[in-house]
Parts: structure tokens; C-alpha cells; sequence
């Protein structure tokens, strides 16, 4: 292959740069590199391209380790650094190769359906945070949120990461803003995740999907409709706090946006939207066949009782404990519980024991305490009848 000077020296460059990845440990397990090489050696088949590239290209796959992660959005990101140097020495040839994975990810049930690097809060709520590379963010952000927030998580890339922001975002109605903050990721080859991510907002994609007026290297949407992409702009507002690093800053923010929450949007038609389901109480109840349980607060030890009776009126276990948790652990694991809705009973019991025990208020077993009785012994509970019926 005949090559200009100019486009030796790229070439060159290309090559200097394999070999800093090579070097690079944190390269080895990175998507970044093992794409850079996949990409390469479908590029150029056995026995074509510049032979030192396919020499250095084979040198390099040695090197690999298991692929953790996708990209790590590293200061200097060398394998695109490579791209760019042979995109000049070699053209049309590498021109279109991908460096940071784009590949689809299979959906998962559920809301969010994509994997990422985020911490889900509630359902519910209008607001996520983008806090774009700034992890410490992100956590002081999730230890003060508010009602106000769903999710918090970090963005290092402009294609795959804005992609599956995007999916999981349209998978709640009630997701209106976006706010990115934190330092975005300004590598030498500049990702730019934060602002490709508002400029999306603000321009929308061409008819090859790249972000207009993107800067970051890759800002390609492939895995994303332009159906869907419309419907994230018509619904969803991104704020712009792009190198905010103070958590209360952001979460004000966040409560200023929920104070102008228009309400749930339409549903994007493609996705897999989580329906709340009205909440209801059975008709009647159903004993457990395992038998029923007895719960006594007893003020001159400090502790709560728990008797569990078989269904002829025998008690076979008594547990003691000093909170509710001591009491209900020991009974799933010896087997006193046979239904759901009886464990859920018992924890809801308990729970009003514990804090009956706390306050010195009386407890009345299977009573509302804003509807009990006035009583003398704080150890009331009801009888194998009450249980048959209620418990």
C-alpha cells in the first residue's frame, strides 16, 4: 500500500498509539480497545491493509483481558486517539469504524429496562439526575434527594450512554426533566457526553442520527428511532447545569422543577411503561394452614412475645425478642408461616408492637391504634377466633 508522507506519519502515529494501549493495563479490559481491534480486523481481512497495522493489530489481541467495562471515559482515550490516526492515513477504509461499543442491549422487565451506572430511587417522581462522570456526585446527590427524583446516575459516553439514558427515561411517563451536571468528560478525543446530551435536547439528530451540533467524537444514535429521540424532546426538558459539583445546588434545582411538573406525559408507544396497580383488600380472609400468632409486649422485661398456636389451639413456639425483626426472622426459618399475606400481617403487627413497646402506648393486637379500646394491660391479644377470621 503506497502511501504520502503525510499519511506515513499518521500511520505511524496510529501505531505509536496501539502500542500505548498495549501498554495500558486499564486498556486490556476496556470496550474501548477491544472494539478498536474488532472493527480492525474486519476492516482489513488477512493479507490486506499496511502490514505493520495487522502485525501490531494481531500483537495487540494478546494483550486483551475479559471485557469490565465499556468505557471508562478515561482524561486521554487512547484507542480513539489510533481511530483518528488512521482515519488520516488510511481514509475511506477506517473512516466509519466504531471505537466505544454502540451494540443493543436486550431489555429487561421492569422499569428502567437498560442496565447502566445509576441508582433507582422512585418510580414515581419528575426528575432525574445526570451527573455525568462525577460518581461522588451522584452519591452525595442520592443521600439528599427529595420525593422530587426517580434516578441519579453518571454518562461518560455520547452514543451508547445517551442512548440508554434516553430508553430509560421514555420508559416513565412521569420522568419531565433531565438535569445534567458535574465536570463533563473532556478526553483528548472528546466524548463530551454532557453536551451532546443538551444539544440533543436543543437540535435533535440529522438523517444519519448524529447529534447536530455535537461535539464529542461519536455522537451517533444508532440503537435510537428518530421517533423515539422526537418523543424525548417533546416530553422531557434537559437542564443544563453542566459543571455543577454542589449536591444542595442540583437538588434545589430538582424541587424548583417538580414545583412545575406538568403531570405524566403520553407514553412512548415502543416501550414497555410500568402501570401502578390500584391497591385492594381481599374479601376474606384465609387461615394459615401453619397455624396462627399471639403477640404480647412485655413492659417489665423490655421485650415483645410471640406465640405461634397450630390451628386446634396448641402452642408449639414461643419467640422472644426485643424488636420486631428478632421475632419475624425466627419465624420464616422455622417454617410458622406457610402464606404471604400472613407474613406480610405479621410484620405489620409486630412493627405496631415495636413501637407500642417504645412510645408505652397500649397494644392491641389486630386493632387500628387510632381505634383501640381503652385497656389496663398493655399484653392484650386476640383469640384463635379473631385469627381464623382476620390474622
Amino acid at each position: 500500500m503506497n502511501l504520502t508522507r503525510e499519511k506515513e506519519r499518521a500511520l505511524k502515529e496510529a501505531l505509536t498509539y496501539l502500542q500505548e494501549a498495549m501498554a495500558a493495563e486499564k486498556c486490556w479490559a476496556c470496550g474501548c480497545f477491544h472494539n478498536l481491534l474488532l472493527s480492525l480486523e474486519k476492516a482489513f481481512p488477512e493479507g490486506e491493509g499496511p502490514k505493520e497495522l495487522r502485525e501490531i493489530t494481531l500483537a495487540a489481541k494478546q494483550c486483551l483481558t475479559e471485557q469490565r467495562y465499556e468505557c471508562l471515559g478515561c482524561e486521554v482515550c487512547i484507542p480513539p486517539l489510533a481511530l483518528n490516526a488512521l482515519t488520516l492515513a488510511l481514509g475511506g477504509a477506517v473512516a466509519d469504524l466504531e471505537v466505544c461499543p454502540t451494540e443493543k442491549v436486550v431489555e429487561r422487565r421492569g422499569w428502567p429496562p437498560l442496565p447502566g451506572a445509576y441508582q433507582v430511587l422512585r418510580y414515581q417522581a419528575p426528575v432525574a439526575i445526570c451527573c455525568l462522570t462525577a460518581e461522588d456526585l451522584a452519591t452525595a446527590v442520592v443521600r439528599e434527594a427529595g420525593p422530587e427524583i426517580a434516578m441519579v446516575g453518571t454518562l461518560h459516553t455520547e452514543n451508547l450512554g445517551i442512548e440508554r439514558l434516553i430508553q430509560n427515561v421514555l420508559a416513565n411517563p412521569h420522568l419531565r426533566f433531565v438535569i445534567v451536571c458535574g465536570p463533563d468528560s473532556k478526553q483528548a478525543v472528546g466524548h463530551y457526553p454532557g453536551q451532546s446530551l443538551v444539544a440533543l435536547a436543543q437540535k435533535g439528530i440529522d438523517n444519519r442520527r448524529r447529534i447536530v451540533s455535537a461535539r464529542g467524537r461519536r455522537p451517533l444514535l444508532k440503537n435510537l428511532s428518530p421517533e423515539a429521540v422526537a418523543h424525548f424532546r417533546e416530553v422531557v426538558e434537559v437542564i443544563d447545569l453542566i459543571g455543577e459539583v454542589e449536591a444542595m445546588t442540583v437538588i434545589s434545582e430538582a424541587r424548583r422543577c417538580a414545583a412545575r411538573n406538568p403531570g405524566p406525559a403520553r407514553p412512548y408507544a415502543a416501550s414497555r411503561v410500568v402501570e401502578p396497580v390500584p391497591g385492594y383488600l381481599p374479601s376474606r380472609m384465609v387461615s394459615d394452614p401453619a397455624g396462627y400468632f399471639v403477640i404480647y409486649v412485655d413492659r417489665s422485661r423490655g421485650m415483645l412475645s410471640l406465640e405461634h398456636y397450630l390451628n386446634d389451639g396448641i402452642l408449639d413456639t414461643v419467640i422472644d425478642g426485643a424488636s420486631a425483626a428478632e421475632l419475624y426472622f425466627p419465624a420464616i426459618d422455622r417454617g410458622l408461616i406457610s402464606r404471604l399475606d400472613h407474613a406480610a400481617y405479621l410484620g405489620r403487627e409486630l412493627a405496631r408492637a415495636e413501637e407500642s413497646l417504645r412510645v408505652g402506648e397500649p397494644f392491641v393486637q389486630d386493632a387500628a391504634p387510632e381505634l383501640a379500646p381503652p385497656v389496663t394491660l398493655a399484653n392484650v391479644a386476640c383469640g384463635p377466633a379473631c385469627h381464623e377470621a382476620g390474622a
